[in-house]
């Protein structure tokens, strides 16, 4: 295992709560929420609400937990960054051993939490998660290889399975479905991010397919990786999984989606600013992510 980068110099100003809110990277966290949440609410059975509070509240521990390890370990990758070099400890307003601690605590917390006010396979799908991403993703893959991002993805990909399983007990066909969905989802949306943003991952070093393959190639992968999102997106329908709201929706937003990677896969732009589909086709799958778990919870109410 890689050891830690060496410490980023440190300005001496105080940290406050803000500080510590961005470790857990909040707008990713809200994702990482939503879908927890939305797997909770499809899954058969019935849960306290109390208890249904405490599982989300731990997705969300657990998950900030993973963002603060990442930024504890990449902050010198983070410092050369222009879109992450303002964070916490580039900016040199915290040390980096308080982000560990931090991390390390809010972590086993949010394990222990989850394991004894709700069920112990939630819990261990939870630590899995974290360790995927602290271990798997930013340890091993990140500096190594331009398959980080799709291996890594994984780890954005068990919250589904984690709000099923709190409620379950188990782990059944329709949240490995969105498991996988998410899984498949990752490379086209972080791929078209990185393509605009190729600069910034060039600068720090980091071999994203974008810095290692080339323009041409990444939007060829992003595109690729599509086909087999979008029948695993559309999937539950004909299995019976879910219903005709949430299959006419998949079918609606796995078509837009499909049109804006066809776009970027054969795009030939090469400037950075000018990269209209890429930036399209980036902000449409955060919106898409959102629509497609929220119309399946929509359509498991309405056909409960």
């Amino acid at each position: 295992m890689a050891t830690a980068p060496i410490e980023a110099p440190v300005a001496g100003l105080p940290a406050d709560w803000r500080d510590f809110w961005a470790l857990t990277k909040p707008r990713v966290l809200t994702l990482v929420v939503f879908t927890g949440l939305c797997g909770l609410l499809i899954a058969p059975g019935h849960i306290h609400p109390v208890l249904a509070f405490t599982a989300i509240l731990c997705i969300a521990m657990g998950a900030g937990a993973a963002a603060a390890l990442n930024q504890w370990y990449e902050a010198d990758l983070d410092a050369k960054m222009k879109r992450t070099r303002n964070r916490p400890l580039p900016a040199g307003r915290m040390e980096r051993q308080a982000a560990l601690h931090f991390g390390v605590g809010l972590g086993v917390f949010s394990v222990v939490l989850m394991g004894l006010a709700v069920n112990l396979l939630a819990a261990a799908i939870l630590t899995v998660s974290i360790l995927f991403y602290v271990l798997i993703y930013t340890v091993w893959l990140k500096r190594r290889t331009p398959q980080n991002i799709v291996i890594g993805g994984a780890a954005g990909a068990f919250p589904a399975l984690i709000g099923w399983a709190a409620v379950t007990g188990r782990v059944d066909l329709l949240p490995v479905l969105l498991f996988l969905l998410v899984f498949l989802w990752t490379p086209p949306h972080f791929w078209a991010l990185s393509l605009f943003v190729n600069s910034d991952y060039a600068a720090a070093g980091v071999p994203m397919m974008s810095v290692v393959a080339g323009t041409k190639a990444t939007r060829l992968q992003a595109f690729l990786y599509t086909l087999p999102m979008v029948a695993v997106a559309i999937l539950p329908w004909p299995l019976g999984l879910a219903g005709p709201i949430y299959g006419v929706a998949a079918v609606a937003l796995n078509l837009v989606f499909l049109v804006l990677a066809t776009r970027v896969g054969f795009s030939r732009e090469e400037d950075p600013a000018l990269m209209k589909a890429e930036r399209r086709l980036f902000a449409y799958s955060i919106l898409y992510l959102f629509a497609s778990f929220g119309v399946l919870v929509v359509d498991r109410l309405w056909f409960a």
